[in-house]
């Protein structure tokens, strides 16, 4: 390929992770060097409208629920700079392009979905395909797969909201004789902690399958343990490699939404304090996830290391994991020698090789 590159980043989306998507974006949009890349970025608006223009960006932010981006971010709220931009086509926007990076969390963009129209356009793209992309967004498509491979998991129960609307008393029952308190409840279909809550009893219980309920049809109950949460980068399509683990010393009880992107109290730790045969397992474990849903370009792999036993729980694979500036999956890279800059590129790299090697 001679002259530079051109990359449409996709930002915004659908789904609850949509401030996210935006905050993920401006640290790419800064990144990829303008004497290597012609960059096109493209907006998506919550009503799933594509747009391009001056700064689809900005007018995303100036719409973003304020409450979602940290104290600065925000700019005035201006729908009617989103009317300015020109809407286009997905297909179309596509195929003007060379390569796609879908900066996209969550339903509607990291589900599969937008890689599928890509996938038809016959466009390269970062990250995972189809198939690992909808399995890694789907967390009970995902432990299934971790089950299979004999994977370490946290014992759990799927829930479907149509039976928890039918029989809430006789889904709590079921859940209480196979689970203690407290339990994690979660959408099946999304991240950033969005929708997540810790219950600590039966009336909190069904509080918070309410809450998942109000984001998705499939809801996770996990057993909750004390534990430390350890993070460790994947990169790579046939031979992926690992980084150096980290560890999230969240601000609040647990790493919720306001702990991870907006109190700016939480505490990292890169690289983790562990025993180096934890570290290596923890490592072997993150490719044999990885390898579980087929996964291509990157991931972040979360685990739980139980503070009493010292077990190591594998928690979920993040198949287009944040890219803000406080976000694990970068400063894990760069604390192992690679840039952000350098990772980026290596990224758009790997979005080739995995297209020419179908």
């Amino acid at each position: 390929m001679t002259g530079k590159i051109r990359v449409a980043v996709l930002l915004g989306g659908q789904s609850g992770e949509h401030e996210v998507s935006l905050l993920s974006a401006q640290s790419v949009l800064a990144a990829l060097d303008p004497a290597r890349y012609e960059v096109v970025p493209i907006g998506i608006t919550r009503a799933g409208r594509w747009i391009t223009g001056d700064d689809p960006l900005a007018a995303l932010l100036a719409d973003a629920d304020p409450r979602r981006l940290p104290d600065g971010v925000a700019s005035a709220h201006d729908v009617a700079h989103i009317a300015r931009h020109r809407e286009v086509a997905p297909l179309h926007a596509a195929q003007q392009v060379d390569v796609v990076f879908p900066v996209l969390h969550g339903p509607n963009g990291e589900d599969g979905s937008i890689q599928g129209l890509l996938q038809l356009a016959g466009v390269p793209y970062v990250g995972c395909g189809v198939a690992a992309s909808a399995v890694g967004m789907d967390k009970g498509l995902m432990k299934a797969a971790f089950a299979h491979a004999d994977l370490p998991i946290v014992p759990w129960r799927l829930v479907r909201r149509g039976d928890w609307q039918a029989q809430p008393a006789a889904i709590v029952a079921r859940l209480e004789a196979a689970l203690q308190y407290p339990m994690f409840v979660k959408p099946a279909n999304l991240g950033s902690s969005v929708g997540i809550s810790k219950a600590a009893d039966r009336a909190t219980l069904g509080e918070a399958i309410g809450v998942a309920a109000g984001y998705d049809r499939r809801i996770i109950v996990e057993q909750g343990i004390d534990a430390r949460e350890i993070e460790i980068s994947v990169l790579g399509n046939d031979r992926p490699r690992t980084s150096v683990p980290g560890e999230v010393i969240p601000s609040n009880e647990w790493y919720d939404y306001d702990a991870k992107y907006l109190s700016g109290a939480s505490r990292i730790v890169i690289p983790a304090d562990l025993p180096a045969a934890t570290a290596a397992a923890i490592a072997q474990l993150a490719i044999r996830a990885f390898e579980a849903i087929d996964g291509a370009g990157l991931a972040r792999v979360d685990f739980l290391l139980d503070r009493t036993t010292g077990a190591v729980f594998l928690n979920e694979v993040n198949t287009m994991p944040g890219f803000t500036s406080v976000s694990m999956y970068a400063k894990m890279w760069q604390a192992s020698g690679l840039s952000y800059a350098a990772l980026v590129d290596e990224l758009i790299a790997l979005a080739f090789e995995r297209h020419q090697r179908g």
